[in-house]
């Protein structure tokens, strides 16, 4: 479409590697910003609890370290701040409190300078939550520059992730944009615009798909058998993942015994996950459960600075295409699944000897974004451990009602036809900067 694509980037990630041009970013945001972009989502949540009369915004809310007398005195002003900017009108100069710090700082008057030489027609966020990109966003706006930001997950909005407030808002579906509405009506809604997310592009891609044989023989699969894949999440959400898995794999087991389809389990660890939690389970099965790591290249320590390959693109789309359903405990990946018209079973149940005895997997789907789901008959729901091969034997043999009901459903989250979200995003911004100009 005759674009010039440059990635301002504040990764440790070297993209001229993937044939990207890129300009590095290496200045941060000021520590008053961070502490009133915490202040900002704090007061958020406390508003939206009163403006939808519901509590379950408190449980976005994460308890914050206080182990040193610095954490302390942090904790004591983003509480100030947070009662002093609180309902609609204190958020709105919170908002304008966050940009005006960041116009202090070296790290804006860099950005100003990058613009002003490389004159760009639109500065595109790809992800609307780090406090880093506000200066960058907002010296754009004040050098007249159009800016918009991409909302980055389904589950994004209720956790009240807005850091940024650029000209104009991409979002997955009809369903996100009334959610944007509904969380922040001060924005025009002809500002807001539906694109579809591209990440679920890849499944249509045909080029990226193996053999049933070429990908069993890659991974170490066994081809006698039949493959159920585990999908690992984070040790935040799903603290008790360890012992879900060792459940299924027993499960699996008493199925081995007495059916004649030999089932096996492809486990896929979260991308973020390095705990070793796993490790005994594994050890145990070996026979039954064969572990696909993600290929994501790390860099650092944090989660944030892990990067999916291009190989991940394949690899997952191969896990898909090659296995009969998949289990988790509340994860997008119905969606994925769904596309190739095979099911999702949700883990909903405590185990025995929880690691952490407060958590629960109630909390999770009470979420707001799982209250999207039209029905409930969208995902196999797994209640209690005794379910387990029962229920597995319904996905493989019997899904596609669940099927059709989750194709629905993420119809409803992300706008069809999924595979031409990157096609509509640049239409859009077409659009943008003819308007703008």
């Amino acid at each position: 479409m005759g674009w010039e694509v440059v990635f301002w980037n504040q990764t440790p990630f070297d993209l001229t590697e993937l044939g990207y041009q890129e300009l590095k970013l290496e200045v941060k945001p000021r520590a008053y910003t961070d502490l009133l972009k915490r202040a900002k989502i704090s007061a958020e949540l406390d508003n939206f609890e009163e403006k939808f009369d519901d509590q379950v915004y408190q449980s976005y809310k994460f308890p914050s370290s206080n182990k040193s007398i610095k954490s302390k005195i942090k904790n004591a002003i983003v509480t100030q701040l947070t009662k002093a900017y609180k309902g609609e009108k204190g958020l709105q100069k919170l908002r304008e409190k966050l940009k005006a710090s960041e116009r202090k700082s070296v790290f804006y008057k860099n950005c100003k300078v990058v613009l002003e030489k490389e004159k760009p027609n639109l500065v595109f966020c790809t992800n609307q939550r780090p406090v880093n990109a506000i200066a960058p966003l907002t010296a754009a706006q004040d050098l007249g520059i159009p800016t918009s930001t991409f909302i980055f997950s389904w589950d994004n909005l209720p956790k009240a992730t807005m850091i940024v407030e650029p000209d104009f808002y991409f979002v997955w579906s009809e369903y996100m944009k009334e959610e944007l509405i509904n969380y922040y009506p001060f924005i025009d809604s002809d500002n807001i615009i539906i694109t579809g997310s591209p990440q679920f592009e890849p499944h249509f891609n045909l080029k990226l798909r193996k053999t049933r044989k070429e990908f069993f023989e890659e991974n170490n699969l066994d081809l006698n058998k039949v493959y159920i894949c585990f999908s690992g999440d984070d040790k935040t959400t799903s603290p008790d993942d360890a012992h879900y898995l060792r459940d299924v794999a027993e499960a699996i087991e008493s199925l081995n015994k007495t059916g004649e389809t030999k089932l096996g389990i492809l486990f896929r660890r979260c991308p973020v996950d390095f705990s070793d939690r796993y490790d005994t389970v594994l050890e145990k099965h070996k026979h039954l459960i064969v572990p696909v790591a993600p290929k994501w290249e790390q860099v650092g320590g944090n989660w944030n600075s892990v990067l999916p390959t291009q190989e991940d693109l394949g690899l997952q789309v191969n896990t898909i295409l090659h296995t009969k359903a998949v289990i988790n405990l509340g994860s997008s990946m119905v969606f994925d699944f769904a596309v190739f018209d095979k099911p999702c079973l949700y883990l909903k149940y405590n185990v025995e000897r929880k690691v952490d005895e407060s958590w629960n997997p109630e909390k999770v789907y009470d979420f707001v974004h799982f209250r999207s789901m039209p029905t409930g008959n969208e995902v196999i729901w797994l209640s209690s451990k005794e379910e387990i091969g029962l229920n597995l034997e319904t996905a493989i043999e019997n899904s596609h009602k669940t099927v059709e009901e989750a194709k629905y459903w993420f119809e409803k989250i992300n706008i069809s036809p999924a595979e031409n979200a990157s096609e509509r995003i640049w239409e859009a911004i077409d659009k943008i900067t003819e308007k703008c100009t």
